[in-house]
């Protein structure tokens, strides 16, 4: 099997990925969005990245990359292309093939100010007068569908100058595409008659056109008009084949949040689907902790509380929601929403239509997340158990925190501190440290500093220790987590040093032991060894992704700082203007002159700035 990053377990992943139509989202160590792609059966789509060895390179680089995948379930292969090109769009991941037009999803457009509107096709801004049906998923999709339309409702799709000059008709109305409008062979109350019927179709209620075709079609028979009648039947089975509704994206100008409740053996998940103007814009999902004797309807009410109080939809209140399980929202709720937003959205349990499509998408969604998080949380125990074991310790390991150290040739130094625990990675406890006083390079003094720093608070305020201190280095930065313990006085912690060698692979790492004289060298596949690894690898990327951010601010101020006349409002100004440090350093004399406040010889002197750094 083709191998992703060491700690994703792609076969337990893999063993409980659903068949059905959805998208994947594959992600790297940073949790950035590698690549976005569609399936009609997703665990067949995902196995082919892993079940064969790739030739060609940019796959196999890709994979070798994937640190997790996330998934978003869909009720049909058409609702999940529309949802990766909207993800694709918003996320613009490295390995897919992006356009750069970066044009919007067609539509179809109905003039509805003209005596006698036009249907056609629309990219772009809605500023028209008019209505506008869609979104669509390609431009192929609503020209097939333009074409259907013409079929059944003769109603023009020619340029309104095409349409002005016309002196007889055209050959859509020789091959009854059209009714002929342009040159009075249809009245103004007929026509609109058959405007009318379009705009119910588009709006879902046409169930009285299906019923007066099929009438007619029935009467065109009786008078044995058996051509009129199959002409009756093809509109029928067109109107039929049109009316076909999509659940990611609904024309509607209402927002909604769909929240969907699963439960499996005590562990609960909640699934968030945002939909905005008819069109899903993605999914969050959550894994509350409860105890043993939380109901259903009480899990999703204290979810509720929290999450339009203080949490993300707060933030953004819906007009509607809609919840999976029947729950009766508490009075004192709607009040404080309505006093925070001056409104309260409304409640339901049994939508119908397309929003009964949204609910059951966000079901598939919630039972497919606790799946993969049962199986991640069986994974983590697992592999602590093995660790218990190889380490030879009585007491079963509850908490891991990982050190590690990032810099820039011994500048802006930032350490991290990651924790886990028996379901993994406890981000709300990690940790950046920016050392300072030392010595440039040294990264024992760096990492005294951190664990001294992160130690002597935990003992002053009596915060939980861990278990087991996982170091990123091998007897020498060990000797410094011993040193400090020792200063603080704090026992009955198991240090560990991971050494990974000069060649750095994967499998030959070495573990210290503060009592041991040899490291201890475990198997690659050991599960002992993926846990130390995951735990190190991650404390890693944090420790990066402080670093970076650090140097990122210094360089957004420090340049532009010591150049005489910037000052703090000069300074605001150009960054609010070019959005970025980065655009302003590219930025030419007369952009920079069009900010506010910056004369072309101050725009000059920064232009030269910036080509000598």
């Amino acid at each position: 099997m083709n191998e992703p990053a060491s700690n994703f377990d792609i076969k337990s992943f893999l063993k409980n990925l659903s068949s059905s139509p959805g998208v994947y989202r594959m992600l790297d160590a940073k949790g950035e969005i590698l690549y976005v792609g569609k399936a009609k059966n997703l665990k067949k789509r995902v196995s082919s990245y892993f079940n064969r060895q790739h030739e060609d390179a940019k796959t196999q680089s890709l994979v070798e990359h994937i640190i997790s995948i996330e998934v978003t379930l869909t009720l049909s292969e058409k609702e999940a292309l529309i949802l990766e090109s909207t993800l694709i769009k918003q996320h613009r991941p490295r390995y897919n093939i992006v356009f750069r037009d970066d044009k919007s999803y067609p539509y179809i457009y109905l003039s509805t100010q003209h005596k006698f509107p036009r249907i056609t096709t629309h990219r772009g801004r809605q500023s028209k007068e008019g209505l506008y049906f869609g979104p669509y998923p390609t431009m192929s999709s609503v020209k097939t569908t333009l074409n259907l339309l013409q079929k059944i409702f003769p109603v023009r799709q020619c340029e309104d100058s095409f349409f002005k000059n016309r002196t007889r008709p055209c050959l859509q109305y020789q091959i009854k595409r059209c009714s002929g409008p342009c040159v009075g062979l249809i009245g103004k109350q007929e026509y609109r008659q058959e405007v009318d019927h379009v705009k119910l179709f588009f709006q879902g209620k046409n169930q009285t056109i299906l019923k007066s075709l099929a009438d007619k079609m029935e009467q065109a028979s009786e008078r044995l008009a058996f051509e009129e009648a199959a002409r009756l039947r093809n509109q029928l089975m067109a109107l039929q084949q049109l009316q076909e509704q999509q659940a990611v994206s609904v024309q509607s100008e209402s927002n909604v949040d769909v929240i969907a409740l699963s439960e499996q053996h005590g562990q609960f998940c909640v699934q968030v689907l945002y939909i905005r103007m008819g069109r899903l814009l993605g999914n969050k999902t959550y894994f509350p902790k409860v105890g043993w004797t939380e109901s259903r309807t009480e899990v999703l009410m204290a979810f509720l509380e929290q999450f339009y109080t203080t949490g993300l939809g707060a933030k953004s209140l819906p007009d509607d929601i809609i919840l999976s399980e029947d729950v009766e929202v508490e009075a004192a709720l709607i009040e404080v929403l309505d006093e925070m937003h001056g409104k309260a959205p409304k409640f339901t349990c049994n939508p119908r239509g397309s929003r009964a499509k949204w609910l059951e998408m966000a079901k598939l969604n919630a039972n497919q997340a606790l799946i993969g998080h049962l199986v991640a949380k069986q994974n983590i125990q697992e592999r602590m158990h093995r660790l218990q074991e190889v380490l030879k310790l009585e007491k079963p390991i509850h908490r891991i925190e990982c050190f590690d150290i990032s810099h820039s040739q011994g500048e802006l130094t930032v350490a991290s501190c990651v924790v886990f625990d028996e379901n993994g990675p406890v981000k709300k406890l990690y940790r950046h440290f920016n050392i300072e006083g030392i010595k440039p390079g040294d990264d024992y003094a760096a990492m005294h500093q951190v664990l001294t720093r992160r130690y002597l608070r935990a003992k002053k305020e009596n915060q939980p220790l861990p278990d087991i201190i996982l170091i990123d280095g091998g007897k020498g930065q060990l000797s410094q987590a011993t040193a400090v313990l020792k200063e603080l006085e704090i026992e009955g912690i198991l240090l560990l040093g991971l050494a990974k060698g000069t060649t750095r692979k994967m499998g030959l790492e070495q573990i210290w032991q503060v009592d041991k004289k040899l490291p201890l060298q475990l198997d690659a596949q050991d599960p002992a060894l993926l846990l130390i690894r995951q735990v190190d690898e991650e404390a890693h990327r944090f420790a990066i992704t402080g670093h970076r951010a650090k140097r990122e601010k210094k360089r957004s101020t420090s340049t532009l700082e010591e150049i005489p006349g910037i000052g703090p409002k000069k300074r605001q100004a150009l960054l609010r203007h070019f959005g970025g440090w980065r655009e302003v350093k590219n930025a030419t004399i007369e952009e920079l002159c069009k900010v506010n406040g910056i004369s072309p010889e101050l725009a000059a002197k920064l232009v030269a700035v910036f080509k000598a750094d």
